[in-house]
């Protein structure tokens, strides 16, 4: 029996298997023909099967065996580059899970032009499964009402600067999703890496999480790794703080007419009290003026200094807006702020990150240190309040959609995977830039 390679009209190839004649009555069977492999895979097999026969040959022949040492490690290095050379698009149409993602890609010509002639990327691409769960969820709505701008915005968020086949735990890669349009995140707005039994997720905005799935594929500019969910664009302040039931926090920027300031402004570190903290403070939050509202929240803000988990230092010492410095306490009990407990990290927003804690802080005592030897955080910051019955600030705060955990992440230097992108809604524009612009300068940064 052999096989015959022939090509189609089209320019894909099938196999035909024949086989050998009959002698007794004379008549030939009939050729069957059979579905072919991609063209490349067949290059492949067919290349790798001309360097064993080499290596069998060298094997008994001693000058063929010298002639095989010469030329064998160049023929590998040629093999893989035939692998390697695909395009982007070649690569993405002949991997059947990913059909839905080569689907939308094809509606942005220029859009995947401009992705393809990109290098030293890496794409992380949603899997038919993820994109079916991400259209039937509200931060969806962007693909079924065709929002241009959010789409490739959302796109460009999943392509990572540099080439990654494997990747470091509590690492945080900048994206193609460039300033100013859905991040004031100077560099680009980021993915988190969280690595747990031999398995690697990225967390994006909410919390939301999406796992590696399959091995990677390489292609002309870099590297695919196939994810189960859709990645989510971080959300401004206050938005997220609704979504994750932060809303004694949300309450409190309204109230102080901070909202537009926490969430325009570029590069920040945000420390945001959970419900409890705020509810253990309520007998002081009706008697401050609103000056002094204004001074405490702005007493948790860091602008300048995107502080990730991982780049916290023990000792360091951060200004906030306000205009007094927090002191950063590093152990093997966690990550403190003054005498608050970060309980869960690297909450990514729009123009920075968030880190929850469990007490408010206060400026006029920025002396307050943590406890670690304590169950509970150190003293509180303000001296002689006592708990109220219901959380300050909610009146009119919309309901939440989902929630974080109470506990810190694993490490604190990884998000809460109690969140998903379900419940997730819309990023918010940050800027009134054109959306061609968005792609075309990461285009230009990236191959410069």
């Amino acid at each position: 029996m052999r096989l015959v390679y022939s090509a189609s009209t089209h320019g894909s190839s099938s196999i035909s298997k024949k086989q050998p004649s009959s002698m007794a009555n004379g008549v030939r069977e009939p050729m069957v023909l059979l579905a072919a492999p991609p063209l490349h895979e067949v290059v492949f097999s067919q290349a790798l099967r001309g360097l064993l026969f080499d290596a069998f040959h060298a094997a008994l022949d001693p000058v063929a065996r010298k002639r095989q040492h010469e030329g064998g490690s160049l023929a590998v290095v040629a093999l893989a580059s035939t692998v390697a050379s695909q395009a982007l698009t070649s690569v993405l149409q002949n991997a059947t899970e990913l059909s839905n993602l080569t689907t939308y890609l094809g509606l942005f010509p220029e859009f995947t032009q401009t992705l393809s002639s990109l290098q030293n990327i890496t794409l992380l691409a949603p899997t038919n499964q993820a994109f079916s769960a991400f259209l039937n969820s509200s931060a969806g709505a962007a693909l079924v009402q065709n929002d241009t701008s959010l789409i490739q915005a959302l796109f460009s968020y999943h392509v990572l600067k540099g080439t990654y086949t494997d990747f470091e735990n509590g690492a945080f890669i900048q994206t193609l999703l460039q300033p100013p349009q859905y991040t004031n995140v100077t560099g680009g707005q980021v993915v988190g890496v969280f690595n747990e039994n031999n398995n690697t997720s990225f967390y994006s905005g909410l919390l939301a999480n999406a796992s590696v799935t399959g091995s990677p594929m390489n292609f002309s500019g870099g590297v695919v790794h196939m994810i189960d969910s859709v990645l989510i664009i971080p959300q401004n302040v206050s938005e997220t703080a609704i979504q994750l039931n932060l809303t004694a926090a949300a309450g409190a920027l309204t109230s102080a007419s901070l909202v537009e300031t926490a969430d325009h402004l570029t590069d920040v570190t945000v420390f945001v009290p959970n419900n409890a903290a705020f509810a253990a403070i309520g007998s002081a939050l009706p008697n401050l003026t609103m000056e002094q509202l204004t001074s405490i929240l702005q007493y948790h803000v860091i602008q300048g200094v995107v502080g990730y988990s991982t780049g916290l230092q023990n000792g360091t010492s951060l200004m906030t807006v306000q205009g007094n410095n927090v002191t950063i306490t590093v152990d093997d009990t966690g990550v403190f702020v003054n005498s608050a407990k970060v309980i869960v990290a690297d909450v990514l927003v729009a123009n920075g990150v968030v880190h929850v804690i469990d007490n408010v802080l206060n400026p006029n005592n920025a002396t307050a240190t943590a406890n670690p030897d304590a169950q509970e955080s150190g003293s509180p910051a303000f001296s002689g309040a006592s708990s109220a019955s219901d959380v300050p600030f909610t009146t009119g705060v919309p309901t939440p959609t989902s929630s974080i955990a109470s506990e810190s992440a694993p490490g604190a230097t990884a998000a809460s995977s109690s969140s998903s992108s379900g419940g997730a809604s819309m990023p918010m524009k940050t800027g009134a830039i054109e959306a061609a612009a968005l792609f075309g300068a990461a285009a230009l940064a990236m191959n410069m």
